[in-house]
């Protein structure tokens, strides 16, 4: 009996260690926070965490903005033969 139980007990204590653990660290369960100045700072932490997630990084200095009008011109050349492919007046 003390051997079924062990067989079916560990792996599920395993998967829910491996499960809860992530969420708890990743997520702070604000609502729970009775103070709410407390609580509003929570949720602001929480937004501004997901907002960095979203934002790609910000581009800086000289390079990135050759970059981008070298390939603005590209994108601009490509459109360009692709007009003149197409027949006027067939």
């Amino acid at each position: 009996m003390d051997s079924i139980v062990v067989k079916f007990a560990l792996p599920a204590l395993v998967a829910l260690a491996i499960s809860a653990a992530p969420a708890a660290a990743v997520e702070q369960n604000c609502r729970f926070i009775q103070a709410k100045p407390d609580r509003e700072a929570c949720y602001k932490r929480q937004e501004d965490e997901l907002a960095a997630k979203r934002k790609p990084p910000a581009p800086t200095g000289e390079s990135t903005t050759l970059e981008t009008l070298r390939q603005m011109r590209q994108d601009d050349e490509a459109v360009y033969r692709s007009i003149n492919n197409i027949c006027r007046g067939c």
